[in-house]
């Protein structure tokens, strides 16, 4: 199948702009734009989003200089992007063009050489994640980033047990598959699998960040003007121990090796 996913994910793209607006995924948004500009290099940078759906995650970094390409299979997704974020928006800096294709022809689609390589909420939706990671490490120039935001199957009983949804905690803890707020079926992965994938192919693991600790269990709540104090205490506790262990959601930003030929 030339796609990323064999699950049926049926009207993803108003459910996930729905998202977009409230507290969970405002967080989620502001908290993978905070750990990429401790990281990236503040020159404008050529950023490649594989799976980069509405925009909202590029959108913030074209507001910083960037210049990105979004790559994404659903087309809904990609028509809610370019109306909401033009090619090249009025007083924005960088810019966002926009590629229809799946994210393991990456390379083929959007070329290799990019400074920093995206992957953000994809993973779930993959049966097997290692031919999607490597296309990403594919894509990367020897010494760019590779961001790459995914579920913990470990830790997925967390929200269920703080919704006190307790067959949905026991279920968590015997299966990775389920159903989320999304209404879609997606699945936990492992963090130390996928750093293993990427380190395979000569990309290494700099850092890794707990997303959404604190409020991951308030369904959809509005932003309010606690958000700023909210945004700082869950990036305090996404970046220590034993509190990220804990994350629904995990953040790894690893760097290419110097001097490696992209994986073929």
């Amino acid at each position: 199948m030339n796609d990323w996913t064999t699950h049926d994910l049926g009207p993803l793209a108003p459910s996930y702009t729905r998202h977009s607006d409230t507290l969970r995924g405002a967080l989620r948004h502001a908290l993978v734009d905070r750990a990429l500009a401790h990281h990236m290099s503040p020159t404008p940078q050529r950023v490649l989003d594989v799976g980069g759906g509405t925009g909202v995650q590029a959108r913030l970094l074209a507001e910083r200089g960037h210049h990105l390409l979004i790559l994404d299979p659903d087309q809904e997704m990609l028509a809610r992007a370019q109306s909401a974020w033009p090619p090249h928006a009025e007083g924005v800096p960088g810019s966002i063009t926009y590629r229809t294709g799946p994210g393991e022809r990456a390379a083929e689609l959007a070329g290799t050489g990019w400074d920093v390589v995206l992957c953000h909420g994809v993973l779930m939706y993959v049966d097997d994640p290692a031919p999607l990671l490597r296309a990403l490490t594919r894509c990367v120039r020897p010494g760019g980033l590779v961001s790459v935001l995914a579920k913990e199957r470990d830790a997925l009983a967390m929200r269920r047990g703080l919704r006190r949804d307790w067959p949905g905690v026991l279920h968590a803890l015997t299966s990775a598959e389920e159903t989320g707020n999304l209404g879609t079926t997606s699945r936990g992965v492992s963090r130390a699998e996928v750093t293993r994938h990427l380190a395979h192919h000569h990309v290494d693991q700099l850092r890794w960040y707990g997303v959404r600790i604190l409020t991951d269990h308030l369904g959809n709540e509005p932003v309010t003007d606690e958000f700023e104090q909210i945004l700082e205490a869950e990036w305090q506790v996404g970046a220590r121990d034993p509190y990220r262990g804990i994350a629904r959601l995990f953040h790894i930003v690893a760097r290419a090796q110097e001097g490696q030929e992209p994986a073929r």
